[in-house]
């Protein structure tokens, strides 16, 4: 909630944490049953959406047009973002606070939840596979690449080509467009986690590897330092320059960022056990302050 409201709006920290209150009841369940209840709770996050879509001729006019303004905001809302984010912190909160709102009530109730908690299923079936573990033998990777990629990668492009022949019209591009992108996704997320595999199973890029592996055992602070470093480079109380960074200068801070943590947290990790997100987190889970440096060898 701290990160949520005095960071940043699009955390997704607390939805995980609400909806890992209810997956955590069906961890012993079986990974067949896991992977059933997950593609469910995913249908249900789709079937939603399409019913808002259907449902859009019965919609109060001035909920409409409210939904419109989101969907594609005038220049005097989006100038007004604009000032909000490169003004200093408390002015942030005009436009962070009831986007938090929304984002933790009305979204997550109709989209968060079902797609978050879906995902968790899915990954817990896998998990239980063995199949996020390398586990599994090549050529189990070697069709769950082919299968979620050659699947996947057609759901999303024709559902891009048809955003842009409706126009990426609220009507159709929020709704039904979206659900290409929404299935589509989840076989082309398992194509890359069978890539990664295979590359963990090859011996390739052994130190790329390790490094990777440092960045996802520090993963709560690498989030919350991505948060740090950005609102620092783009919001008020730092550089300012949200809305000035045109798309090339934006995907090199991104890379600029993978880079910084795939360098400093291995470093970090020689001298400490976890990160300061994760050893805050499990200090507060214990309620007894844990012991954080590498004891030496």
């Amino acid at each position: 909630m701290i990160h949520a409201y005095v960071f940043w709006y699009g955390d997704i920290l607390v939805a995980y944490g609400l909806c890992g209150l209810v997956v955590f009841l069906l961890r012993k369940l079986s990974p067949k049953r896991l992977l059933g209840l997950g593609i469910v709770a995913l249908a249900v996050g789709s079937l939603i959406f399409i019913f808002f879509g259907w449902s859009i001729p019965y919609w109060p006019q001035e909920n409409y047009q409210q939904s419109l303004q989101h969907w594609m905001p005038s220049q005097e809302s989006i100038q007004a973002e604009i000032a909000a984010y490169r003004g200093g912190w408390l002015e942030q909160m005009s436009h962070r606070v009831p986007a938090t709102m929304v984002m933790q009530t009305f979204l997550f109730l109709t989209f968060m939840s079902w797609r978050c908690g879906g995902l968790m299923l899915i990954g817990m079936a896998l998990f239980k596979w063995g199949a996020l573990a390398a586990q599994r033998s090549k050529r189990f990777y070697w069709i769950m690449m082919g299968t979620g990629l050659g699947v996947g990668a057609p759901l999303v492009i024709y559902g891009i080509l048809r955003d842009f022949a409706a126009g990426w019209s609220y009507d159709y591009s929020m709704f039904l467009g979206s659900q290409f992108n929404y299935w589509g996704s989840i076989p082309m997320a398992l194509g890359y986690v069978a890539i990664v595999m295979l590359i963990c199973k090859s011996g390739l890029w052994e130190k790329l590897v390790r490094r990777s592996a440092a960045v996802g055992r520090m993963a709560l602070t690498n989030y919350l330092v991505q948060t740090i470093i950005c609102t620092t480079i783009f919001y008020g109380h730092g550089l300012g320059l949200f809305g000035r960074v045109e798309r090339p200068g934006q995907m090199a801070i991104v890379v600029g960022i993978w880079i910084l943590q795939l360098v400093i947290s291995p470093l970090w990790l020689r001298s400490f056990q976890f990160g300061p997100g994760e050893w805050l987190w499990r200090t507060l889970t214990y309620l007894k302050v844990q012991p954080v440096r590498r004891r030496a060898a």
